[in-house]
């Protein structure tokens, strides 16, 4: 069993039954303190300026971000089933080396989002040092980044337990804290403006859920099955899916909805929020709590570049990297401290495009877990065979498996097609299929849906269901 004191050694094999431990309840903690970032807030902001109601956003809310942590739930229960991280199981629908594909892009989305949230979190300290008149901030951001980096990645390295043990008490923290935020800002809400945005129409309504969908549980399904592959093998799989899809949709929801009454409230707020999530929050504050505020802010940030870490590091041993989990975590450290350094003190415009690239990952994720989860109902009941997921032979599960392969890459092909990306100019060829499809083009109504995230997922698992079941007519 990996121990609390010293470095996980299990890599990306399956785990051998007297190691296996825990409870389905223990999901809850990693997957809510990677999800209870302030930052959610401002996604009221981003809800209202679809042209929909209060009611209509916190329905919105609810079925989005309930809709996609289900996703995780269940990729969560493959874990358990296989015993193994999510990335390799995930050649048993690709083959051993065609999985290299989905694995890279599983690796860049986690590592582009560690450099991405440690960056905001340095660059948060210069918000901060602003509010309190200190000056440039500097040595705050030095400070901060020298923490974040290190405990992330001493976690990282370390492994497993230590990360599901530091994940509980980041929860606990950061929940009574977050609690004191919204206490403190009550007196902001004013809920007959909120009750006063009129309702929108089913497209706004559509799109908005949509956007919900995408932005939140999708983006975690190819790290899913790493937290709970330890679990035994007798444990409930409806007890698995509960907790992890509890535990990510909980701050997430709570989070938003207040978001939702504090964007309701007041416009100029609402806007501030929508390019400054932290900066924006702070104002609403007395001065004595936005160093206790930032902290808040602080920690959810470094609660997910965590998660990030360790899943990435199986990752890069998942696609073939001839290394060992713990040292891929170390490398994976170097490459989002230098990301880290160029983002915070050198590039005057880079983390806004960098986004927009991230989010563009999500197409191929999207189309990953439709194909994955296709694969998943087809196996329901046999589970894996963990030895052929390290056979590459006709033995095992192959070199490549063609049709998911091409399947995966003419998908993305449409989701690009439907989605639009404002965050840099080199992605701007997206959305060439929303005015073919009658969607309105670049500029219409669903050109910020994201639908093309849930096109991919959709087609995906239909595509590759199909394929399944052909198939299996075709051999029989």
């Amino acid at each position: 069993m990996p121990s609390r004191h010293r470095i996980e050694m299990q890599g990306i094999d399956v785990i051998a039954e007297a190691d296996r431990h825990g409870s389905p309840r223990s999901l809850f903690w990693p997957w809510c303190a990677g999800n209870i970032s302030v930052l959610s807030v401002s996604w009221g902001a981003y809800l209202f300026d679809f042209g929909i109601s209060f009611g209509q956003a916190l329905l919105v809310t609810l079925v989005g971000v309930i809709g996609s942590f289900l996703l995780v739930g269940l990729v969560s229960l493959v874990g358990q089933r296989g015993s193994a991280p999510t990335m390799v199981l995930s050649r048993a629908v690709f083959g051993v080396h065609g999985n290299i594909l989905p694995g890279i892009v599983s690796y860049l989305l986690l590592l582009g989002w560690e450099i991405v949230l440690t960056s905001m979190a340095v660059l948060s300290s210069q918000t901060v040092a602003d509010r309190l008149g200190l000056g440039g901030g500097g040595v705050a951001k030095v400070a901060v980044f020298a923490v974040v980096v290190a405990v992330t990645v001493v976690l990282g390295v370390i492994g497993f337990d230590a990360v599901m043990k530091a994940q509980r008490w980041i929860t606990v923290a950061t929940l009574v804290m977050t609690a004191v935020f919204m206490a403190m800002t009550l007196d902001h809400i004013n809920l007959s403006q909120v009750t006063s945005h009129p309702a929108g129409g089913a497209a706004a309504v559509l799109g908005a859920a949509m956007m919900v969908f995408a932005g939140f549980g999708v983006g975690w399904t190819s790290a899913a099955a790493d937290y709970s592959r330890y679990l035994p093998r007798h444990t409930s799989g409806r007890s698995i899916v509960g907790w992890t899809t509890f535990g990510g949709s909980l701050p997430v929801v709570v989070l938003i909805g207040y978001g939702l009454l504090l964007c309701g409230s007041d416009p100029t707020l609402s806007k501030a929020l929508a390019s400054d999530p932290i900066g924006a929050l702070t104002s609403v504050l007395p001065t004595w709590f936005v160093v206790p505020f930032w902290l808040v802010a602080l920690t959810g940030l470094v609660a997910g570049t965590i998660m990030d870490l360790y899943s990435s590091g199986l990752a890069l041993v998942a696609i073939g990297l001839p290394i060992k989990r713990w040292v891929a975590a170390g490398v994976d450290g170097v490459l989002v401290t230098l990301g880290t350094i160029y983002v915070a003190w050198f590039a005057s415009d880079f983390l806004t495009p960098f986004q927009g690239f991230l989010i563009t990952l999500a197409v191929p994720l999207a189309a990953w877990t439709g194909i994955f989860c296709a694969d998943l109902v087809n196996r329901w009941r046999e589970g894996y065979d963990e030895s052929r997921l390290f056979d590459s032979g006709p033995t095992g599960y192959g070199s490549v498996r063609w049709f998911p392969v091409a399947w995966l890459v003419l998908t993305c092909g449409v989701g690009f097609g439907l989605v639009t990306n404002s965050n840099a100019n080199w992605l701007s060829w997206q959305g060439y299929l929303l005015a073919p499809f009658g969607l309105g083009g670049k500029d219409g109504p669903w050109a910020y849906a994201s639908l093309g995230v849930l096109v991919a997922l959709a087609l995906g698992f239909l595509g590759q269901l199909v394929w399944i079941k052909l198939r299996a007519r075709l051999v029989g």
